[in-house]
């Protein structure tokens, strides 16, 4: 099982253009679909799609077309009531592929509500194969949200305590390396950009362009607790870096329709091959299969397992000196 939390989940509308967008002009859409979104959403959707057991855990009343739309996808999931609507998000692409999107701030969350969520992880937790805390945080929330709920479900479930996946950025992301081991991820997912920011070395067009240098940058993370860290480069394909080894891997070109939900595609693709037992070569492999799936696909269409191409996904091992283990 693996337990997902979407603390700020949306309705994402998605518009495909005709042609390149053109600001302050009227354009004709091509289509147009809404669906149950958010980080986390997205990890579950895709892990569903490949069958595997997943539960979203999210605010949301019951009429919210969110979660309206997540009971109808019959999705598995547990959804709190705030008494509020949740956020819609805008995502324009165009038939090239570039993504453009308008996010909102999402609804306020009183400490109440912050506490009942965090408790409501707590006891879907136990026994459960991986926790994954990713996306933005709500109006209201303090940015050590995650970093406190990790060590939270650390304490309170002992050995019962599931591995944390931690997929976000800016300062909820900077908050999970600032206090003890208890609240460093075993996995994170950052991107180029995100990387760069959180190691405090070099630039995203850097990391990107270069797997060795966003690999030995990653190592920097291990040195904080972290046991392994994905970071995905774009059309650069990604680098997984762990105390075992590093590695980098590409795929062919895909024409891509939408890059919507490809990182969080290559966070399910990660989690299927890891909790199979998978090398995490292998976990790398399908985590990039899944990413280059998602992008080839229309609007928020999230690819199953049998979409993907990981036989066609070239592996390399990378020479990185890698740190010591440490301790929790």
């Amino acid at each position: 099982m693996i337990i997902t939390l979407t603390a700020n989940p949306s309705l994402d509308r998605t518009v495909e253009l005709t042609g390149p967008l053109s600001r302050g002009s009227v354009q004709r859409a091509a289509s147009a679909s809404q669906q149950a979104a958010g980080k986390g959403v997205n990890v579950s959707r895709a892990l569903a799609a490949s069958g595997a057991e997943s539960l979203a855990v999210l605010p949301g009343d019951p009429e919210d077309p969110v979660v309206a739309g997540l009971r109808q996808a019959g999705l598995a999931h547990l959804a709190l009531p705030i008494g509020q609507p949740l956020r819609s998000n805008i995502t324009l692409t165009e038939p090239d592929g570039t993504t453009t999107k308008v996010n909102e701030p999402g609804p306020l969350l009183n400490r109440q509500q912050q506490d009942r969520l965090a408790d409501a992880v707590v006891a879907q937790c136990s026994g459960a194969d991986w926790l994954v805390l990713a996306g933005s945080l709500p109006p209201g929330v303090p940015a050590d949200f995650y970093a406190t709920l990790a060590a939270k479900v650390r304490t309170e479930l002992g050995v019962a305590a599931p591995r944390i996946a931690v997929d976000t950025s800016g300062e909820p992301l900077r908050q999970v390396y600032a206090a003890s081991f208890e609240s460093a991820p075993d996995l994170v997912k950052p991107n180029a950009e995100e990387l760069a920011e959180l190691a405090g070395l070099h630039s995203e067009a850097e990391l990107e362009a270069s797997p060795e240098l966003a690999a030995a940058t990653a190592e920097v993370l291990l040195d904080r607790g972290t046991e392994a860290v994905l970071a995905t480069l774009g059309a650069k394909g990604a680098v997984l870096v762990t105390r075992d080894g590093a590695w980098s891997a590409v795929h062919p070109p895909v024409a891509a329709r939408s890059t919507v939900g490809a990182g969080d595609s290559s966070l399910a693709g990660y989690l299927l091959a890891a909790t199979r037992g998978d090398a995490p070569a292998d976990c790398l492999r399908q985590a990039v299969a899944h990413g280059a799936a998602a992008a080839s696909l229309p609007g928020t269409t999230l690819p199953s397992l049998e979409q993907t191409k990981p036989g066609s996904v070239v592996v390399t091992a990378l020479a990185v000196q890698l740190p010591p283990a440490a301790s929790r």
